[in-house]
């Protein structure tokens, strides 16, 4: 049987992230790609918060706080609470986070050199494919996708007369209105 798509990506996933968070190994640095975005996000702009980190980094707005949440137990970013909207956290790169940019940045730069590498070896850039992929996915969601198929599964059934499985495990008729078989 042919691996789903969501099975695909995440092997894909495991195998990019784990290379580099090899290299972060090798370079001496205790740090998870995952951090990257936030990083990037905060030297463009810090403080920042969280809503313009995930906008910043193409994240979402849990997975950003998340990850920041994750980063200030290392020490890397701290969180003070807004002047104007004590509510609102504002985000900044600690001593420690702003040390580790210079070695980052290298390890940022070989992990970009890999990237083009793995680009040359493939019949079709994969970072556009990825792009098409999220602008896709923008336009007209996963989910929306995954609810217009079960409404065509379930015409099709409607249609054919047959039976399906409720969650309860129970048998339904999909067809309304069909006389019953006399038939044994």
């Amino acid at each position: 049987m042919k691996p789903g798509l969501g099975t695909l990506l995440r092997h894909l996933t495991e195998l990019l992230d784990g290379a580099v968070e090899a290299a972060y190994e090798e370079a001496g640095i205790d740090y998870r790609p995952r951090y990257t975005p936030v990083m990037r996000a905060l030297m463009q702009q810090s403080p920042a918060t969280i809503g313009h980190i995930a906008a910043t980094a193409g994240m979402t707005q849990p997975a950003a706080t998340q990850t920041v949440a994750l980063m200030i137990k290392k020490g890397l970013v701290s969180a003070e609470a807004g002047a104007e909207d004590g509510r609102q956290r504002l985000i900044q790169l600690t001593k420690q986070g702003q040390a580790l940019l210079p070695l980052l940045q290298e390890c940022w730069r070989a992990t970009a050199m890999a990237a083009d590498s793995l680009e040359a070896d493939l019949p079709y850039s994969l970072q556009q494919t990825l792009e098409d992929t999220i602008s896709a996915l923008e336009a007209k969601s996963y989910g929306a996708r995954i609810r217009e198929a079960r409404g065509t599964i379930k015409k099709d059934n409607v249609e054919a007369g047959t039976k399906t499985r409720t969650a309860s495990g129970k048998a339904t008729k999909q067809a309304a209105g069909r006389k019953k078989s006399t038939s044994s």
